[in-house]
């Protein structure tokens, strides 16, 4: 692939509306104290249930209505993008930096090889969501527990594929050259085998802040992501689960942005996928 058709993948990548539509959300996050209309948390008992701006009936200052409480879903939503962004992407730099670890370990190294794949075995045996439910049915859920649970359970992706990739670097003739001069194994990974395999990680790293914000959301619709008072995707769908035949919105708005928020990161991982893969269509 040449320089013009790689830099032509980079402006489809960037210049598109899933890009831009993941951009307004991490806006949202970063800036959702500020943006946000209402508290969160702040109820009015006479103003529940109210529909949003554009329905007969509504209150003009609650632009997507309100929910059982009174509560602003505008607001809540808003503060809730930041506990599944949050989510996202610390579980996976967690399970990243673990799972990358991990396979650099177990690629270049033999004699550890097998014990860390049949780990991985052990653990590909209980579907993620699963083992999720178990831990913390254990330790109990809040913000930090989920957070380390989901990444440390995430960490098999990046472990496979970078062992694969590091098993067939390590026979490479610069690996056997700096072996030759004494480098030392560390140096080896670190400075010659890792810069290789960043394109693969940071693939699955897309998809993987995709799937934690899919985990978080269905923890927390269980009861036992974040706390109920903590305003999140989840929590709200929750919440607006039993009102969806006379109250539809309080469920649906955060849905919405469920799947726009994943979608978007799915499309983008596809495209940065290609763009590091020379066998994939130019067109």
């Amino acid at each position: 692939m040449t320089k013009k058709e790689k830099h032509r993948r980079y402006k489809l990548l960037f210049l598109n509306l899933p890009f831009i539509t993941l951009i307004i959300f991490i806006i949202l996050a970063v800036f959702g104290d500020l943006i946000a209309p209402f508290d969160p948390n702040q109820q009015n008992l006479l103003e529940r249930f109210s529909p949003p701006a554009w329905m007969e009936g509504s209150s003009q200052s609650h632009i997507l209505g309100t929910d059982h409480l009174g509560r602003d879903l505008l607001s809540r939503i808003i503060i809730g993008s930041q506990v599944s962004i949050v989510v996202g992407l610390c579980a996976m730099f967690i399970s990243g930096l673990l799972g990358t670890l991990i396979g650099l370990l177990s690629g270049y190294y033999k004699t550890i090889d097998q014990l860390f794949m049949r780990i991985a075995d052990i653990q590909l045996a209980f579907p993620t969501i699963l083992l999720a439910l178990a831990i913390i049915a254990v330790v109990g859920g809040s913000l930090s527990n989920l957070i380390i649970i989901l990444g440390v359970t995430g960490w098999v992706p990046y472990a496979r594929v970078v062992r694969s990739e590091v098993y067939s670097l390590r026979t490479n003739d610069f690996v056997t050259a700096a072996k030759t001069i004494g480098v030392r194994d560390k140096r080896i990974l670190y400075k010659h085998i890792l810069p290789n395999i960043l394109a693969p990680v940071t693939t699955i790293a897309t998809f993987q802040v995709a799937s934690a914000i899919i985990a978080e959301s269905s923890l927390s619709f269980l009861g036992l992501g974040v706390p109920v008072n903590t305003p999140s995707w989840g929590n709200i769908l929750s919440e607006g689960q039993i009102y969806m035949e006379s109250s539809w919105w309080i469920s649906v708005f955060p849905g919405l942005c469920i799947v726009l928020v994943v979608l978007s990161i799915n499309i983008l991982g596809d495209r940065w996928r290609d763009i590091f893969n020379p066998k994939s269509s130019t067109n």
